[in-house]
Order: C-alpha cells, then sequence, then structure tokens
C-alpha cells in the first residue's frame, strides 16, 4: 500500500481534519454566494474610484486570485495591501475591504482609524473577532461567516470558499463585475468531480494530486503562471507553505522572462533539489502560450527538472478554483508524505506569541 493511501495516516497526522476542508470547498462557495446576497450594502458604496483590500497571509489570498481573474473586467483599480497603513491614495471615494479570518489581525485592525478618518468606504469581511465586533458597533456593513461546518480546520488558507465568494459576491453586487448564476452553479459542480478524482480515497495510481506530490517530495518548488491564474501561484505557494512545511516561490510569465532565465546557473550544486511546476492554459495569451515552450525549454537546458499541468475549466473563474482545489490537494499530500499535521504551523504561531511579548 502507497502510504497516501492508508488511512491511519490521516487519522495520525490530520486531526484538525485539513483534508475534510478541502473537500468542503464547494460547499463553501455555494453557502458564501447564498448568503452575500443578503448582506445589506449602502447605495453610495457603488461611486467608488479603487478598491483597496487590506489582509494578511491566507485573508490576503481571494484578493490575488480575484484581481488576477478579473483584470480585464474591473473598472477600477484593485489594490492588495499587507501592511499595518492604508496607502496615501484613500479616500471618500475608497473602497476599503478589510479582510481578517479571525477578526484579529494586527496589520489590519491597525488601519481602521486610518480608513475612518479619510471617510473610506468600508467592509469587513470575517468569521468574528475583534474586526467583527467593531463592524457591528459602528454599523459598518459586513459578511460575517461561520465556518463551523464548512472548515473544520479553521485555518484560513482552507476557507477561501467563504472570503473569496464573499468578496466576489460583494464586487458582484456593486457591479463591478459580472458573475452569472450558472458560472458559480458550475463551479461547485466541478469542485465536486474534482473531489471524487483527487480525493483521499482514490488511490495513488489513479490520482493526479497524490502522484504529483510525490514528484515535488522534498524539491523546493518554482511556480510558474500567468494571467488569470497568477493569483493562483500565490495562494499555492502559502499552501506548500504552511500545509506541506514546504519552501516554494511564484513567479509570473511573461516577466520571469527578463531576468529568472539568467539566474538558473548558481548554485551549480543540488539542483535535483529544485523543481519547476508551470500552469498552463488554453485561455492564455496565445504569445503567452509560446513563450511556456521557450521557458521549458531553457530550465531543461540547465539541467532543472519541471512538470506541467494544464487547467481545463472553460472560464477563467473555473479554472482559477480548479487550480485552488488542485493546490490543496497537492500541498496536503506533500505534508502527509512529510510526516507533518497539514494544520500546525508552529513557527507562525511562535512569531505571535512574540509579537504579544511585545505589547505587553
Amino acid at each position: 500500500m502507497h502510504p497516501l493511501d492508508d488511512p491511519k495516516r490521516y487519522r495520525r497526522l490530520d486531526p484538525k481534519r485539513v483534508g475534510a476542508s478541502i473537500q468542503a470547498l464547494g460547499e463553501q462557495v455555494e453557502e458564501a454566494w447564498a448568503q452575500m446576497k443578503d448582506v445589506t450594502i449602502p447605495a453610495g458604496y457603488k461611486n467608488i474610484s479603487r478598491i483597496c483590500h487590506n489582509g494578511m497571509g491566507g485573508s490576503a489570498l481571494g484578493g490575488y486570485i480575484i484581481r488576477a481573474v478579473y483584470d480585464r473586467e474591473l473598472p477600477v483599480p484593485f489594490e492588495v495591501v499587507n501592511s499595518y497603513t492604508l496607502p496615501g491614495y484613500v479616500d471618500a471615494s475608497t473602497l476599503c475591504v478589510f479582510l481578517t479570518y479571525s477578526g484579529t489581525t494586527e496589520e489590519v485592525l491597525a488601519t481602521r482609524a486610518q480608513a475612518l478618518k479619510a471617510k473610506a468606504k468600508i467592509f469587513c469581511i470575517t468569521a468574528g473577532g475583534q474586526l467583527g465586533a467593531w463592524a457591528k458597533q459602528r454599523q459598518i456593513p459586513e459578511y460575517r461567516f461561520d465556518d463551523t461546518a464548512g472548515n473544520p480546520s479553521a485555518q484560513p488558507r482552507m476557507g477561501l470558499g467563504y472570503t473569496l465568494i464573499g468578496e466576489l459576491g460583494l464586487f458582484a453586487r456593486l457591479g463591478l463585475v459580472r458573475v452569472p448564476e450558472s458560472e458559480i452553479q458550475n463551479i461547485t459542480a466541478l469542485l465536486k468531480r474534482k473531489n471524487v478524482a483527487w480525493g483521499p480515497e482514490v488511490p495513488f495510481a489513479k490520482n493526479p494530486a497524490k502522484q504529483l506530490a510525490k514528484k515535488l517530495e522534498h524539491k523546493i518548488v518554482q511556480l510558474v503562471a500567468s494571467e488569470h491564474l497568477a493569483g493562483n501561484v500565490h495562494a499555492w505557494a502559502n499552501q506548500t507553505n504552511e500545509t506541506a512545511k514546504t519552501l516554494s516561490d511564484y513567479r509570473a510569465i511573461p516577466e520571469l522572462n527578463h531576468h529568472l532565465l539568467e539566474g538558473l546557473k548558481f548554485p551549480a550544486e543540488n539542483r535535483e533539489h529544485v523543481h519547476f511546476l508551470f500552469f498552463e492554459s488554453k485561455l492564455y495569451d496565445q504569445r503567452n502560450q509560446f513563450r511556456y515552450k521557450v521557458t521549458k525549454k531553457v530550465v531543461t537546458g540547465n539541467k532543472l527538472k519541471h512538470d506541467s499541468v494544464t487547467l481545463q475549466a472553460s472560464t477563467r473563474l473555473g479554472q482559477s478554483f480548479e487550480m485552488l482545489a488542485f493546490g490543496s490537494y497537492v500541498t496536503y499530500y506533500q505534508g502527509l508524505l512529510g510526516n507533518v499535521d497539514p494544520a500546525r504551523i508552529a513557527w507562525v504561531d511562535l512569531f505571535k506569541s512574540e509579537l504579544k511579548k511585545r505589547k505587553s
């Protein structure tokens, strides 16, 4: 029996049920989309000139993904901020999305006073915490989700069905993007099909997610995507780091072609530990599609290994969720192969405890 086909390994290493959270992504999407229809949004929120999303770690991922998928459609600039301060441009015509899954992220909480002073239009997305209490007290519009059933692991990176769809639902309600009801239905159906293809019950011999995880075992992974999938490689890298406890980096074509190719020569030792992972799509600009062929040729010429994943969904948003689900499974299996708890983030927790000492 392959280690990833052993039920005992899952029970031993995944007590917080990260695997169940991955399988529930489709249910998260359905729930959040339905709930956002009932959220009260002031009419004046449609009168904006820019969007500023402030979130950290897993709470920032939805913003990166939406920005990449809808960059051709959004009529106003959209910036994702990871900071204790907001950009100087924030004013009364700015929509500020404050997103902290737990409601306790200090960087996001630190920017509340600045947004109020600038008279920005504020919308909060959270499961509760200090941000939720603040929004309720000040009657600030918010999407408050309950992740008890849909994300049993309670890990923000595993709750993107709530946070990403919450933000996307907000933009749809404001007329900033068009998201047909059929698109959401197709995505939830796709995610359910992929659970059947990639889930833990599917044996290694027939499971592409398990097979890729094995290839990436003990590797430093260089993730490469373009256009509408550029936000997804950020999410995949996050999950590689936190779920698989593995070092990774991400780049976008065509930008990487203008510098990274010259950085493949050194170090000359231990090159077997580096693995490029390309994410390809027929929805890319044809010029970018051609660049993948040449880039892979250069990578091979530098004696570095690579694999490609070609997304199959018919829409940009569909491919984004397809990649999100696949990456969640692959990095989950990487963690299990490394004999680590995919939910445990000991070093991040240690870092946060040190921050608390500073405050006290």
